[in-house]
């Protein structure tokens, strides 16, 4: 038994404000100033993130990736195409990322559609990681049941030996998507659970700001 109730765990949060007149109209240079912030803010690993799927069926799942790359056209992670999230993106381009710095008290949900990003943009990122990880994406087939640890290490090996002193190719089934936002809520923890959300809003190619309620 535990000493704690989980009911009673909170804090108060008091950090900061969001007003609709301190923020920029455009939802992806806001993100900006926020991960700049998060980055200052020395938050471990701020480009984390949970991204939901679901399936065509609309079951979902949901799991924590680092973003890589995030411009005018939306945001982007790497992951293999025949994982389970990589499916689903497949089946149902559809995805809901979550963005938690609790240094800061903010949150940033963004929805949106999903594509495939182009090779290019892919070879490039690939071949910018580090050899290790590059053989990983050959020696590990993401979310399919394996026998043991020793079965992921002597799969690793096998291609080690394999490239062995030549560049390693990118795997076909490994790549980059691609999160096309229409939504983007910006969250900041405030007193009294009165937090602070700002939606922005796609409509007719133009971002709108709304306040939401709490």
């Amino acid at each position: 038994m535990t000493d704690y109730s989980i009911a009673d765990l909170r804090l108060s949060y008091t950090r900061q404000q969001l007003l609709e007149t301190a923020v920029d109209p455009d939802p992806i240079r806001q993100f900006q100033i926020w991960f700049d912030q998060a980055i200052a803010a020395d938050i471990l690993e701020p480009n984390a993130m949970t991204i939901a799927s679901a399936t065509k069926d609309g079951i979902p799942s949901a799991r924590i990736v680092l973003l890589k790359g995030v411009d005018e056209r939306g945001f982007v992670f790497f992951t293999n195409y025949e994982s389970r999230k990589g499916q689903e993106l497949i089946e149902n381009p559809h995805a809901s990322l979550v963005f938690w710095w609790g240094v800061l008290e903010r949150q940033v949900r963004i929805e949106g559609r999903v594509e495939k990003i182009a090779d290019v943009e892919t070879e490039t990122y690939f071949h910018s990681r580090p050899v290790g990880s590059q053989l990983g994406a050959w020696a590990s087939p993401q979310s399919q049941v394996v026998a043991n640890r020793e079965a992921l290490e002597e799969r690793l090996e096998e291609f080690t030996q394999r490239y062995v002193d030549q560049e390693v190719p990118r795997p076909p089934h490994w790549g980059g998507f691609r999160v096309i936002p229409r939504a983007i809520e910006f969250w900041q923890g405030r007193p009294n659970r009165l937090h602070d959300r700002l939606l922005y809003r796609l409509q007719n190619d133009t971002w709108t700001i709304e306040r939401l309620a709490p």
